[in-house]
């Protein structure tokens, strides 16, 4: 990477963190995958239980095999053949993990998590239940501050989350929202996390690379 934006890069993520320990959710920046695990290895004891949201940046930072080959209770909502009900009953029992992981739609240099989801599971358990929060976000998420932030998650990261599963809706076609209606819209749950009760509760560790979307 051109040391300049190596430069840059790393003055945002140390603006970003102090302004996270400000608001009691604890920091962290690793250079990639490897250093990820590690990490996460501090902060998750063997036989806890673990539960996870749906996430691309949790698959492409090998977060989900740690978690199948580690010692722990991994409630997998993701294992193959898991059945809709299966799937309803580990988005209820995620509430009492142990560490509930997910990543974020977008995070504010001001310390901000920023997340709209379809039917709240994910932004639910991040406000209140589990123990513990541990939110991986790539580099690529972080942005000035909420009206960035909406901007990014309503013009890039839904449309195309909506085409990766397949939805009927305008912003797959037109590639851009339109706030629509449709009947199979993702959208619907719009929430800003500016502080934490607990602090450290929430963990977020930003990663030196692009990650999801």
């Amino acid at each position: 990477m051109d040391k300049s934006i190596s430069w840059y890069i790393q003055k945002q993520v140390e603006r970003t963190i102090s302004n996270l320990e400000k608001h009691n959710i604890s920091g962290f920046f690793v250079a990639d995958e490897k250093e990820l695990i590690q990490k996460l290895q501090e902060f998750v004891f063997d036989n806890s239980t673990v539960a996870v949201a749906d996430s691309m940046t949790l698959f492409e930072a090998g977060v989900i095999d740690f978690l199948r080959n580690g010692k722990y209770d991994f409630w997998d909502k993701h294992k193959e053949g898991i059945t809709k009900e299966e799937k309803k009953e580990i988005y209820r029992k995620s509430f009492s993990a142990d560490t509930f992981m997910c990543s974020t739609n977008a995070l504010t240099e001001e310390g901000e998590l920023y997340n709209i989801d379809g039917n709240g599971s994910r932004v639910a358990a991040m406000i209140y239940g589990p123990d513990q929060v541990i939110i991986v976000t790539g580099i690529n998420k972080i942005v000035k501050n909420l009206e960035e932030a909406e901007k990014r998650v309503r013009h890039y990261a839904a449309p195309l989350d909506a085409k990766r599963l397949n939805k009927n809706t305008p912003c797959v076609t037109l590639g851009y929202c339109i706030d629509c209606k449709s009947v199979e819209r993702i959208c619907n749950d719009f929430v800003v996390i500016k502080r934490q009760f607990t602090k450290g509760r929430i963990k977020v560790i930003i990663v030196g690379k692009h990650l999801g979307y």
